[in-house]
C-alpha cells in the first residue's frame, strides 16, 4: 500500500510539473521553469519512495530519494520564488547547485544496512559532512526564500501566497510523518505539490478578490 500511495504521489507531482513546464514554454517566464523543476524533483523523490517500498530499500533508491527530496526540491522552489521577485541571479546559482547536488549524491558514502520498508533515516546512512549539512542548508534557505517572497507579496496575491505557504507546511508535515510509514511522506508530497501548484498558478485577478477590504470609518 505504501508503494502505491507513493507512486500515485509521483504521478501527480510529475503531472503538475509538466503543466508548469508547458506554461513556461508559452510565456518564457523563468520562475515557472524553476518551479516545474522543483515539482519534478519532488516527483522523483516520491518515485524513489515507491521504488524502495516495492523492491526493498538499498543504496540506489536511497541516493535517488536523497538527491531529489533532500538536495534539490526546496532550493529549486526557492529559486523560482526569487526569480519571481526579480532576482535574476538565482537562475545561474540554481544551475550550479543542481550540478553540485547530483555530484554529491553520486559521490557520498552510504553505509549501514537498510530495512526492507520505511524511509531510511539519513543519519543512519550518511556522515554529517558534506551531504547532510548541505541538505539542511539547502532546505532551510530554499524554504525561507519561498516563504519570505510569499509573505512580502501577500497583499498583491493573498490567495496564491496563502496556498504556497500551505504547500510548504504540508511538505514539512509529510516529512515529519515519515516515522508513521512511507505513505505519510507520500501523502505530504502529493498535498504539498497540489497546494504549491495552485499557489504558483492562481491568476492575480482571482487572488485579488481575496484581498482584505478596508472597513469604512
Amino acid at each position: 500500500m505504501d508503494a502505491l500511495v507513493a507512486f500515485a504521489a509521483a504521478l501527480l507531482a510529475f503531472r503538475l510539473a509538466g503543466l508548469l513546464a508547458a506554461r513556461f514554454r508559452a510565456t518564457g517566464r523563468q520562475e515557472l521553469l524553476a518551479w516545474a523543476a522543483g515539482l519534478a524533483a519532488y516527483a522523483v523523490a516520491a518515485a524513489a519512495i515507491a521504488w524502495g517500498e516495492a523492491a526493498g530499500w538499498d543504496g540506489r533508491a536511497f541516493r535517488v530519494y536523497y538527491a531529489a527530496g533532500a538536495l534539490l526540491t526546496a532550493p529549486l522552489l526557492g529559486a523560482g520564488s526569487l526569480l519571481l521577485a526579480g532576482r535574476r541571479r538565482a537562475a545561474p546559482f540554481a544551475l550550479v547547485w543542481v550540478g553540485l547536488a547530483v555530484g554529491i549524491s553520486l559521490a557520498m558514502q552510504v553505509h549501514g544496512a537498510f530495512a526492507a520498508h520505511g524511509i531510511p533515516a539519513a543519519q543512519d546512512h550518511l556522515a554529517f559532512l558534506p551531504a547532510r549539512l548541505l541538505a539542511i542548508l539547502a532546505n532551510v534557505l530554499g524554504t525561507l526564500a519561498v516563504v519570505v517572497v510569499a509573505l512580502r507579496s501577500f497583499r498583491q496575491r493573498p490567495l496564491g501566497n496563502a496556498l504556497i505557504v500551505a504547500g510548504i507546511a504540508a511538505a514539512a508535515t509529510g516529512s515529519g510523518l515519515a516515522g508513521l510509514g512511507a505513505a505519510g511522506s507520500a501523502i505530504g508530497i502529493a498535498l504539498g505539490a497540489a497546494l504549491l501548484y495552485a499557489g504558483f498558478s492562481v491568476p492575480a485577478h482571482i487572488s485579488a478578490h481575496f484581498r482584505p477590504k478596508m472597513l469604512p470609518r
